[in-house]
Formats: C-alpha cells, sequence, structure tokens
C-alpha cells in the first residue's frame, strides 16, 4: 500500500482516498494529491481581498501599537516595498519613524 501524504490543513497522518481525492476524516478537508500548489503557494490578500505581492506598496487601515514601546502607527500610514513571509505576521517591512516591523495582512490595503 502506497504512503498518502498528511494532511495539509491539520497535518493528520489518516487521510484516505476517495475517488480522484484525498479526505482527512479528522478536519474535513478535501484535497487533490496532484495538486502541488497547495502546498507551495498560498495567496495572501489584504483587507479588501486584493491579493498582495512582494515589492507593492500598501496602507495601514487601523491604529497599530508597536509591541514593547510606546510608538503607535497611524491610520492612512503608507508602507512601500513590503515582502510576504510565511507566518502569522505575514509582511516585512520598514516604517519610517518606527523601523523594520511585521504586519498582518488583514490591518493593511494595497494601493
Amino acid at each position: 500500500m502506497d504512503q498518502l501524504p498528511a494532511c495539509p490543513q491539520c497535518s493528520s497522518e489518516y487521510a484516505y482516498e476517495d475517488g480522484n481525492v484525498l479526505i482527512c476524516p479528522e478536519c474535513g478537508h478535501e484535497w487533490s494529491p496532484h495538486d502541488e500548489s497547495n502546498e507551495d503557494s498560498q495567496v495572501i490578500r489584504d483587507a479588501n481581498g486584493n491579493e498582495l505581492n512582494d515589492g507593492d506598496t500598501v496602507t495601514v487601515i487601523k491604529d497599530l501599537k508597536v509591541k514593547g514601546s510606546s510608538l503607535v502607527v497611524k491610520v492612512g500610514t503608507k508602507v512601500k516595498n513590503i515582502r510576504l513571509v510565511d507566518g502569522d505576521h505575514d509582511i516585512d517591512c520598514k516604517i519610517d519613524g518606527v523601523g523594520a516591523m511585521k504586519l498582518k495582512s488583514e490591518f493593511v490595503k494595497k494601493v
């Protein structure tokens, strides 16, 4: 019997085949074993649903407190040349007056 891949959603090892798809019994996620895009490319979207790419310019849509400091990134702050990364905070950037930061894509909109 062939070894089936773990679920890309919850990493369960108990996936099973049903026709042309694999199904996870623990979380119910269904995926195609031949679809390589499931693992490689996650689309990161801004607060309005627009797709973000490396090098884009975005605007902050909410006042954000900087952890460990008394600084606040104000609404309307323009952030140029973002870099997308994996993780909870999916945008790496530099903000004038604040420095290097990580932001969540849900608090920005594409310009």
